[in-house]
């Protein structure tokens, strides 16, 4: 059972409600839900129709539509509920019997709203059952995930990833391959929400089973590529970063499936690595190359996920890479822990209240 519904459940309804008032932000979490609503149920040329409109035509043009798509994805039984609801809402009378032994009638406003109200706790019903499976499989994730600083003799490693909602498609992993040897993985799989985060589990164990016997890193990513492509789903890939590291070594071997370049940042500079091949899983012969990287002492390795990038505010700016370098260029002396937190700092920050559009993931290596 939800966890938020439990607790309101144990609490009487008006300290529920005192606590919904003083939390405040009314207007601003109606605002934000009402653009949600328009971002769910209107596609992208009715938004563009809806621009050209007035305000007056607009408003009555959208709640047509958003009713409208409201009512195709309901079940058929509740679409008929809702309709008969809303009739019933709308047409002020009162429907009865007169008989002998029989005298009754009803408010039919009042029946409307009963009606409404049932389907919207049906709804509801269905929308926690999906949250508590959704919740389940976060854990699962959490339970998956490396800790965020594994012990590397001559290394500092920070790993980081943040869904933007329940589960994510993002996956940042630390294996270890042999005697004194790891590997580290920043994979970002197509798509969102449980389908991304079945993949990319499925992404996890296909590189944790081949991992310990890599004697090739670019065989290592064909063998993957070719696992990936044939169970994945049809127009779906994943965009990776592997690096292979030893202890007390200053030398990072990597290969690059498709993702945002890395970059190193070194005292007052940042280097921009090469672009990689091909996504996993777009082409089955997909051949892979690797880059050599001979890290200086304090410099500092980044890999970032696209939801870092692509991070937009509430005027639909991209965060983008040339906020990324400037504050990389500023944070050569610190930890990479301090180095991402500063990151994430600026990226929330620059974010506001707007909700995240893709999971953020972060992975920083620095020679020690």
């Amino acid at each position: 059972m939800n966890e938020n519904y439990k607790r309101n459940s144990e609490k009487k309804l008006y300290e529920t409600l005192k606590d919904d008032i003083s939390e405040g932000g009314f207007s601003t979490n109606i605002s934000k839900d009402y653009s949600d609503l328009k971002e769910f149920f209107l596609t992208g040329e009715r938004k563009q129709q809806l621009s050209g409109m007035g305000k007056v035509k607009r408003f009555f043009y959208m709640l047509w539509w958003m009713l409208k798509e409201l009512l195709f994805k309901l079940n058929p039984t509740r679409r008929l509920l809702l309709i008969i609801g809303i009739v019933f809402l709308v047409s002020a009378g009162r429907f009865g019997l007169n008989g002998n032994n029989v005298n009754f009638s009803y408010d039919t406003s009042v029946l409307g709203g009963i009606i409404i109200l049932f389907i919207l706790m049906l709804e509801l019903k269905d929308k926690l059952l999906a949250k508590d499976e959704l919740n389940a499989g976060k854990s699962v994730q959490v339970a998956l995930m490396s800790e965020k600083n594994p012990k590397v003799n001559g290394w500092k490693i920070w790993l980081f990833t943040e869904p933007a909602n329940e589960v994510g498609g993002d996956l940042v992993d630390f294996v270890k391959t042999g005697e004194n040897k790891y590997g580290i993985t920043l994979a970002d799989v197509s798509g969102k929400g449980l389908a991304a985060a079945l993949l990319m589990s499925k992404l996890q164990t296909i590189i944790r089973a081949f991992a310990p016997d890599i004697k090739d890193l670019s065989e290592f990513g064909e063998k993957i590529n070719k696992v990936f492509h044939k169970d994945i789903l049809p127009n779906s890939f994943a965009s990776m970063v592997y690096c292979a590291i030893e202890e007390n070594s200053n030398n990072i071997e990597i290969f690059n499936a498709g993702h945002l370049p890395p970059v190193i940042i070194k005292e007052n500079e940042i280097e921009i690595l090469p672009k990689g091949n091909v996504a996993l899983a777009l082409s089955q012969n997909a051949k892979f190359t690797t880059q050599n990287i001979v890290l200086e002492n304090n410099s500092s390795l980044i890999i970032f996920s696209d939801g870092v990038t692509e991070a937009r505010n509430v005027n639909g700016i991209f965060f983008g890479t040339e906020r990324i370098n400037q504050i990389l260029k500023t944070s050569y002396q610190l930890s990479p822990q301090q180095i991402g937190e500063k990151l994430l700092q600026h990226v929330k920050s620059f974010i506001g209240n707007e909700k995240k559009y893709d999971d953020l993931s972060i992975v920083i290596l620095k020679k020690d």
